[in-house]
């Protein structure tokens, strides 16, 4: 039979051996926040603060992103880039050329005078036409990106606000226009569409196409938006720092402005990333088909038009075009996907 004495005893044995325990862990904490040298406060971070430190830990999405920003920088600079370089898109260098249109030189003439060789049958130099067909190519997808960003965001915030009737006409608007096959309508409305702005006065020739096809990507793109959009204010519109501002009195321009519009920064960002190089690669398709741009103007979809006449007889041709618009579409999808994680509370990576 065990005594008061002994039970006491080994009672406090056990509370002498738990209080060692609980001692030596905060030794070992201590001595690990001191060898960490995190000895100061902690400090809070924003959430914009806490999406850049994830980010910054994705090494694809970075070296992704600053492909990114310099494709597009050499865009823009084409001009500048070209006269560095020496090389001009317009020059014709048809001595260099044999009767069949092939360079004489060795590898397509790619050297110190032309990093990327010189394009079969006309004699320009590669480099100088896909930095400026890339200008082309890139106002048409930023230009429709924009565009259908901002119809989207209105009318998914207008939707997702009001509800009522006027998120049933929407709505119905949007499931109308996802029920279209947006690539077989471009193709099948180029023709008249292109030839009617030019009869209205509108534009000609390149630039009506160029016209054609941005209303077209724009028109058939924003309905994916909205319906994000207006599935995000719906939630948005039941939090409870928007019913304290109705209950404040608040406008309904006051609450979009102020309330909604700042918690709808990320899904607007994540479309941006990602719709860009999809609109790039479609006008990069169309034009290809015969459809967008024509020459004498250069596009990325041109030159790989051209290319496909000499993959056998000049394959390095095919291969840095298609390589090229590969590789910026694929920069451009990795870091939309970046930025899309960096974002997702739900993702502690």
């Amino acid at each position: 039979m065990i005594s008061v004495y002994d039970s006491e005893w080994r009672f406090g044995g056990y509370a002498f051996a738990m209080a060692s325990t609980i001692r030596k862990s905060r030794a070992r904490s201590s001595a690990k926040a001191a060898s960490s040298g995190s000895t100061g406060p902690i400090v809070g971070r924003s959430p914009r603060q806490i999406a850049w430190l994830r980010f910054k830990r994705n090494r694809v999405g970075v070296i992704s992103a600053g492909i990114s920003i310099g494709v597009i920088l050499l865009s823009l600079l084409a001009p500048i880039v070209t006269r560095i370089l020496r090389v001009d898109p317009n020059t014709l260098h048809l001595n260099i050329l044999d009767e069949t249109g092939i360079p004489k030189l060795a590898h397509g003439g790619i050297g110190i005078h032309h990093p990327l060789g010189l394009i079969p049958g006309t004699g320009r130099d590669l480099l100088a036409q896909l930095l400026y067909g890339s200008r082309i190519s890139f106002m048409v997808a930023i230009i429709s990106t924009f565009l259908a960003l901002f119809i989207g965001l209105v009318l998914g915030i207008v939707s997702g606000y009001y509800r009522g009737r006027v998120d049933a006409v929407i709505s119905r608007t949007i499931d109308f226009l996802l029920s279209f096959p947006s690539f077989f309508m471009i193709v099948a409305l180029s023709t008249p569409m292109v030839a009617r702005i030019e009869q209205t006065g509108l534009a000609k020739g390149n630039t009506a196409r160029i016209v054609f096809l941005i209303f077209f990507l724009s028109f058939f793109g924003w309905p994916y938006f909205a319906r994000l959009i207006r599935a995000q204010t719906l939630s948005l519109r039941e939090r409870d720092f928007v019913t304290a501002a109705q209950a404040m009195g608040a406008k309904s321009s006051r609450i979009v402005f102020k309330e909604l519009l700042p918690n709808l920064w990320a899904p607007v960002i994540v479309f941006v990333s990602l719709s860009l190089p999809g609109y790039l690669a479609a006008e990069s398709v169309y034009s290809y088909l015969g459809l967008g741009i024509q020459p004498p103007a250069s596009t990325w979809g041109i030159l790989l038009s051209n290319a496909t006449r000499f993959v056998t007889t000049m394959p390095q041709f095919f291969e840095i075009v298609a390589g090229s618009l590969v590789l910026v579409v694929l920069a451009f999808n990795l870091t939309g996907d970046a930025i899309r994680d960096a974002l997702d509370p739900r993702n502690d990576r």
